[in-house]
């Protein structure tokens, strides 16, 4: 590995090849000087490297790519080893010795810097190594080599990005399992640890009006949705935040310097005065230096045109620094969790002003008459689901007669809550005309019919008469209600079920039972009772187990079925209606 000799050097170069013990007598037929001459411009203008060495491992003979590829004039390589001439370059003399001492050529790749100019971080070089041999006599070896850096980067560059898709992959199913943002920015947080970094926290843009009071001039204010750690950093990390925490951050320190250029932010190895600039607070440096974090990247969370927050990663001990590779990894993997922060975030929103129009909507039932005393419930599903269309009804009728109604919209979503609120108004209006249920599911059929744009529905129309100390009852496709008696047993009332509203024309049966003082009618959805697990018909008897109190109210009733008979975790909205004649 040398440098380019010049023509004297080159001169005194041939007369140590043709004078020294190492080449011996030129073969017989090539020893003329017009052929040694042409061999010798073989060797020095080859693209490949070549030299020659002792058995002492020195150089006899350098060419001129090997020249340019050391950097080191000729008259410095002769008569010195590798490592006298580029100390920097791991040179597997160990293989080179095997090749002298058996004679069997190899091949090896050595790796380093030599003393040429180079901007890659490491260069390779794949070498050939054959032995020379004089009269039966062990003289040297020649090595040919050539620079495999490009390739090795190559290779090196595929490799990586291997491993940032198979990375990637496996956040894809780990990160943005469900529709709620803090539980997906802790499982970003829970992800990076130990893949990217020692501690991970995760940072969101307050929604506006939740932050009070108002942060002081010039910070900025997040919250900390998630936090998470290698168990030598817990204790150091909880004592200076806790998630769902609002947090200020000092002007011009990382995260807001983030948020303002929309660029990652690195500090590797910083001083205590950079450290406490980069924090967002000074005062904690103390605790990142005992805890022995010495790096940090803040990556932005960015979806869709708008900022959602940062994720902030920390490396301590004997972690190395963060790299230009760990930067574009951890910028990939923020991509794509602010996009299932997003959808969270919208179907938050969204979610939220479902519940909002539901509880408006069903807040303000009609007035029954006096003599019917009547509870509702509403329960929303988990916020894993959408909202549904559930929704219920009283109307006070003439001669004393109560409207009981219980519906349930196909489908989930605003959409669904809107539906459900025009078959409310439309009811009321169809009650007004003094018709039995079935007339009234009759007549909302035909209306649904010629308008054509509602979503279907499934209803249960009840009228309770107790004047004449009865309860008539029609269903268009809903589950059959309950009558708890004066004595607290249960049983179905098996209403005979039409098709649901919005599906096909037909006409619609009553069916009437008596409707005495202590007994108790409940209409609910479906919400209640169904499991994907389980048979509708186990899930019916569940409810009529359920055994009140003699002389329960309504509100007891519907408080005692919910802890007994709704899920944990219902993927579907609840509405309870109960209804109990007065003596």
């Amino acid at each position: 590995m040398v440098a380019i000799p010049g023509d004297r050097e080159r001169d005194r170069h041939a007369e140590r090849w043709d004078a020294g013990p190492a080449l011996g007598a030129p073969a017989p037929g090539v020893g003329s000087p017009q052929v040694q001459e042409l061999l010798r411009q073989v060797l020095d203008h080859t693209p490949a490297a070549v030299a020659v060495l002792d058995t002492d491992l020195r150089y006899l003979y350098v060419n001129l790519a090997l020249a340019r590829m050391n950097g080191v004039p000729p008259e410095q390589h002769l008569g010195r080893t590798v490592a006298d001439v580029v100390p920097d370059v791991e040179a597997r003399l160990d293989v080179l010795e095997e090749v002298l001492a058996d004679g069997v050529p190899r091949e090896t790749v050595s790796s380093g810097h030599t003393r040429a100019d180079s901007p890659l971080e490491s260069r390779y070089w794949h070498g050939a190594y054959h032995r020379l041999e004089h009269d039966g006599r062990v003289v040297g070896i020649v090595g040919i080599v050539l620079e495999v850096s490009a390739a090795r980067e190559e290779q090196r560059e595929l490799e990586r990005a291997r491993e940032r898709l198979a990375l990637l992959d496996e956040a894809a199913t780990r990160v943005g399992t469900t529709l709620d943002m803090d539980t997906t920015c802790q499982e970003l947080a829970d992800f990076l640890v130990g893949r990217l970094c020692d501690a991970a926290g995760v940072e969101v843009l307050p929604e506006s009006g939740t932050s009070r009071p108002p942060p002081p001039d010039g910070t900025l204010r997040l919250r900390r949705a998630a936090l998470a750690s290698g168990p030598g950093l817990e204790p150091v990390l909880r004592s200076l935040g806790q998630p769902d925490e609002y947090v200020d951050y000092q002007p011009g320190s990382a995260i807001p310097r983030c948020l303002r250029t929309g660029r990652p932010v690195i500090t590797n190895l910083p001083d205590d005065e950079e450290f406490g600039r980069a924090a967002p607070d000074p005062a904690n440096v103390t605790h990142y230096r005992a805890a022995g974090i010495h790096s940090a990247l803040v990556v932005p969370l960015t979806a869709r045109g708008h900022d959602l927050g940062t994720v902030s990663m920390v490396r301590s001990q004997d972690s190395p620094v963060f790299s230009a590779a760990d930067v574009v990894m951890a910028q990939d993997l923020a991509s794509r969790a602010a996009i299932s922060l997003d959808n969270a975030r919208r179907y938050t929103a969204e979610h939220n002003a479902v519940v909002q129009v539901q509880r408006a909507l069903l807040s303000e039932p009609g007035r029954p008459h006096p003599d019917v005393d009547v509870a509702h419930r509403y329960r929303p599903a988990g916020r894993g689901a959408l909202v549904g269309g559930d929704w219920f009804e009283t109307v006070a009728l003439d001669d004393g007669r109560t409207l009981l109604a219980m519906g349930d919209v196909m489908g989930h979503g605003l959409e669904a809550a809107v539906a459900m609120s025009r078959y409310q108004a439309m009811l009321r209006v169809v009650a007004e005309e003094g018709a039995d249920p079935d007339g009234i599911l009759d007549r909302l059929a035909d209306l649904l019919l010629r308008t054509g744009n509602e979503r279907p529905a499934t209803c249960l129309i009840a009228v309770a008469d107790p004047r004449n100390a009865i309860c008539t009852m029609a269903s268009a496709g809903h589950l059959p209600p309950v009558v708890f008696t004066r004595a607290g047993k249960a049983a179905l009332v098996p209403v005979p079920p039409g098709p649901p509203l919005g599906t096909v024309r037909t006409r619609y049966t009553s069916y009437t039972i008596p409707c005495t003082p202590g007994g108790t009618l409940l209409l609910y959805t479906d919400g209640l009772i169904e499991r994907r697990t389980e048979d509708i018909d186990v899930s019916l008897r569940r409810l009529t187990r359920v055994r009140p109190r003699p002389g329960a109210a309504p509100e007891d009733l519907l408080d005692q079925v919910l802890a007994e008979v709704a899920p944990a975790s219902p993927e579907d909205d609840i509405a309870l209606l109960a209804a109990r004649p007065r003596g």
